[in-house]
């Protein structure tokens, strides 16, 4: 059959995008599921990146409202502003004054003009302001009088409370001539072992103010202390250790620092004399090397002293910290003593020694003057002893 002149059998040409693209797919090693696999992996993570995008702007936008609301309605609070809203009240800001709470001490004074005495009672603080922000402290009290700071007193150390109950008494011999000059001096120190102990604040009283025909006792701030009348002279760090069992007292000598300049140029050759004094006598001494030249000396020296257990509570430890002159006598440059009879920390350190038996135990002090410590310790003349014994001393 011939085929009729207006039918034409239709033919269909690829697009050339298309070859293109089928060229391309077959040029890939991979079998096609494996392409298309691809490629929907890929198109499906470029539709999460752009979800993203668009959740974290609508975000910004929402916050951006929310901002300038919160803005909108501060403003809107009629005889304030932004500021006076987030800030404390007037009555808990000090404006235009350093001055900070320090705590306040419960204190008494008493004159008996026969005897001569002044007693001072240090009977408790309240609220003191710890030294490191949220912490507690360790606190104690000194108490001295000037101009004549002949001797200062210690109270013992309380842990851990920023309200000791401290309930001691101290004595001073002063006569009324003395006593309308004078002013009673009450420093409160945190107490650290292994370092310099810082100041909570100090209280001080003029007694030529003071009514003496009763007791005076009352509550007083304690305020920043002053510096006019320190004299510093250095501090010294050493460990004690005793053992019963060998009637062993050993003391270790470690270091001091920011001792007082006795030489021109304002240095020192430092050196330590360890002493030991039974029933106020004077009885065993040591000494370490010398330093030459330095306010910060380190000696990490020991010295071991024969001391039975009868004995070590009727003994004292004199540490004193002395400069060494070639051609004149050597000077000392301060002193601490440490026993049963010493004050504050010194008692402190000399118990934890007693309760920890063959541990050695170590703590800073700071010295205090040679006069100060020679006139309450009031050492006597050395202790005479048995030949078999000062044999012995001869030895040590």
């Amino acid at each position: 059959m011939g085929v009729g002149r207006g039918s034409v059998t239709p033919t269909t040409s690829p697009h050339p995008n298309a070859t293109v693209f089928d060229d391309l797919l077959h040029g890939i090693p991979l079998p096609l599921w494996a392409i298309y696999t691809i490629f929907a992996s890929g198109g499906l993570l470029i539709l999460l990146c752009l979800l993203c995008i668009c959740i974290k702007c609508c975000c910004k936008k929402k916050q951006k409202k929310k901002k300038q609301k919160d803005q909108i309605t501060m403003k809107g609070v009629k005889g304030q502003t932004t500021t006076t809203l987030v800030q404390p009240d007037v009555e808990d800001v000090d404006y235009g004054s350093t001055k900070q709470h320090r705590g306040t001490l419960l204190y008494s004074l008493e004159h008996n003009a026969t005897k001569s005495e002044l007693s001072v009672g240090i009977k408790q603080a309240n609220s003191l302001k710890a030294v490191e922000l949220g912490k507690s402290a360790d606190p104690y009290a000194k108490v001295y009088l000037i101009p004549d700071k002949s001797k200062t007193f210690e109270t013992k150390v309380f842990k851990n409370t920023l309200n000791p109950t401290f309930n001691e008494m101290f004595t001073f011999q002063l006569s009324k001539s003395k006593l309308l000059k004078s002013t009673v001096v009450i420093k409160v120190f945190d107490f650290n072992r292994f370092t310099t102990h810082k100041i909570i604040g100090e209280l001080r009283v003029q007694l030529c103010d003071i009514n003496w025909n009763h007791v005076r006792e009352e509550w007083g701030d304690l305020e920043e202390p002053v510096k006019f009348e320190e004299v510093d002279f250095g501090e010294i760090c050493f460990s004690l250790r005793y053992v019963p069992t060998t009637s062993k007292l050993t003391v270790v000598i470690l270091e001091a620092k920011n001792l007082k300049s006795m030489d021109f140029g304002g240095s020192s050759d430092p050196y330590v004399k360890v002493q030991l004094a039974l029933d106020k006598r004077k009885w065993k001494k040591r000494k370490t090397s010398v330093k030459k030249k330095t306010l910060n000396p380190y000696f990490n020296e020991s010295f071991t002293f024969d001391v039975m257990f009868d004995q070590i509570k009727r003994v004292n430890l004199v540490i004193s910290v002395w400069d060494y002159d070639t051609m004149t006598r050597n000077d000392a440059i301060g002193k601490v003593f440490l026993g049963c009879d010493a004050p504050g920390n010194q008692l402190k350190h000399w118990a934890d020694m007693l309760s920890n038996p063959r541990r050695p135990v170590v703590q800073w002090h700071s010295l205090l003057s040679a006069e100060q410590v020679n006139s309450t310790l009031g050492l006597k003349k050395k202790i005479p002893l048995p030949n078999a014994q000062l044999f012995d001393n001869h030895f040590n």
